[in-house]
């Protein structure tokens, strides 16, 4: 082999697409399947019931606290990407004061991520709780059927969310030094995250906003 071959050798393997974060985005792919068949759902059942029935029933939705609660959620987006700059960087801690949020690595933007994330999902739990002693359950009506159903599974995804950031948080921490295998891990699991942002977006659009 002669020297040129040898010397391009570690680059073409640094430059191959790296297995787990394909196998990720094909999985994700079928995630989006899934929230697809339940979308079709929701807007299936709701041509069904007719927009007036409809209406009725999204009268018992808080908008504004959903508002506020999706928009902690979204936010949790751009915490978790300064967490996935951090880790191309390989800081995994901060570097400064933890009020100097420019200097923070890896692990307090995935914290703080995990705060929000988990603030969403207390909101969820409250939101529910206020629409069951309204009347809405999840056997109460075709609406309340979809509305806990299309929710709920988004819920357990975020939920989901929640406990990879603990298992890279654990697995940064326990490492003796941070390296592209953490690196790796941290960006897939920002993957997972966005993907769950973003189909909490429209399903926030579908069944708060559009009435």
């Amino acid at each position: 082999m002669s020297s040129a071959a040898i010397a391009s050798a570690p680059a073409q393997r640094i430059n191959r697409p790296n297995i787990v974060a394909v196998g990720t985005i094909v999985w994700l792919s079928s995630e989006l399947m899934f929230f697809a068949a339940l979308f079709a759902m929701y807007f299936t059942i709701r041509g069904v019931q007719g927009p007036e029935i409809w209406a009725q029933s999204t009268e018992l939705l808080d908008i504004p606290f959903a508002a506020i609660n999706t928009t902690i959620l979204v936010l949790s987006s751009v915490t978790c990407q300064f967490g996935v700059f951090a880790a191309e960087r390989f800081q995994a801690k901060r570097t400064g004061s933890i009020l100097q949020w420019s200097k923070w690595g890896m692990r307090e933007w995935f914290a703080l991520t995990f705060a929000m994330g988990a603030f969403f999902i207390g909101g969820q739990v409250y939101e529910y709780a206020h629409l069951v002693s309204e009347g809405l359950s999840l056997s109460s009506s075709p609406y309340g059927s979809v509305f806990y159903m299309t929710t709920g599974f988004h819920g357990m995804h975020v939920t989901g969310g929640l406990l990879a950031f603990l298992i890279v948080m654990v697995r940064v921490f326990r490492a003796g030094r941070f390296g592209h295998r953490q690196a790796t891990t941290a960006i897939v699991v920002s993957y997972y995250w966005h993907f769950v942002d973003i189909v909490w977006i429209a399903l926030f659009s579908a069944i708060y906003l559009i009435k």
